[in-house]
């Protein structure tokens, strides 16, 4: 299932789930993992579909070179893969950071993207974004006596308003297991914030102008923090709109919840309607 290639002078790492045609490529959030789908694979989207799920650059178990998060670098990542899996169009999609990566490749690569998944991304989100992310990106940088001290720091944050087992592999997956038992997560600091200023410096208004490849984005308007969805309603809808072809899904949960339980559940039944 764990791959690694060479792409783009880097070691890429990503899962690979048996399943029917067409692959899904997915691609995970700001500071996430590989494992951040296994709610969706549980779900049932694998073996229903093949599903890749990467590690982007910095995260998880691919390589972490000290500059270069650009959404540029990240395209020319997933161009490799492709290339390496002699994929020539493929349907491609994402939560947060990977779902306008994915638009990302659709605009600038439109060979390459037959159909898009995009989940709780838009070319706008709520206009508090960088203070709602400060509970997910203060445990970065961090060194913790054990997983478990870990593991309870994660679920003190506001957003985490209930536990699947599912979640596991991906916390598991999102830190390094020191030689005294301690544990740092994996994504470095400055590698994200460098990230964040590349996503945000993008004019995602005007690439959706021209964007065409059929779409689908699933929203989940649960609370997130400091009393609001990441993604409003309204700004999910104006995304929508903004493309000729795209559908607009509601599903339960926030954010980070809805690629579990229910959520999940809700998500995979959305991609099959829209794929069959």
């Amino acid at each position: 299932m764990a791959q690694f290639i060479q792409t783009n002078q880097i070691q890429l790492h990503y899962l690979d789930f048996e399943g029917d045609a067409p692959t899904l490529i997915f691609m995970h959030g700001l500071t996430a993992n590989a494992h951040a789908f296994d709610g969706l694979i549980e779900a049932g989207l694998s073996p229903r579909f093949r599903v890749i799920s990467i590690d982007l650059r910095g995260r998880g178990l691919s390589d972490q070179p000290a500059q270069g998060y650009t959404m540029a670098d990240h395209a020319r990542d997933i161009l490799g893969l492709l290339d390496n899996l002699k994929i020539e169009k493929a349907v491609i999609g994402g939560h947060s950071f990977g779902a306008l990566l994915t638009l990302y490749l659709a605009i600038h690569y439109p060979a390459r993207v037959e159909k898009m998944v995009l989940l709780d991304a838009a070319a706008q989100m709520h206009p508090n974004t960088r203070e709602m992310l400060a509970p997910s990106l203060s445990r970065l940088g961090q060194i913790y006596p054990s997983f478990d001290a870990y593991l309870d720091k994660v679920k003190q944050a506001p957003y985490l308003d209930f536990w699947d087992d599912a979640m596991l592999s991906y916390y598991h997956a999102d830190v390094e297991m020191l030689e005294n038992g301690q544990v740092k997560p994996r994504p470095r600091p400055e590698n994200i914030f460098e990230a964040v200023n590349a996503v945000l410096g993008e004019p995602w208004v005007d690439y959706l102008k021209t964007v065409h490849q059929p779409a689908i984005l699933v929203n989940a308007t649960g609370v997130y923090s400091l009393g609001a969805p990441l993604l409003p309603k309204e700004l999910a809808i104006e995304t929508v709109e903004m493309m000729p072809n795209c559908q607009y899904v509601e599903v339960v949960g926030n954010h980070q919840t809805m690629l579990y339980g229910t959520g999940a559940e809700e998500i995979v039944v959305a991609i099959m309607d829209f794929l069959a």
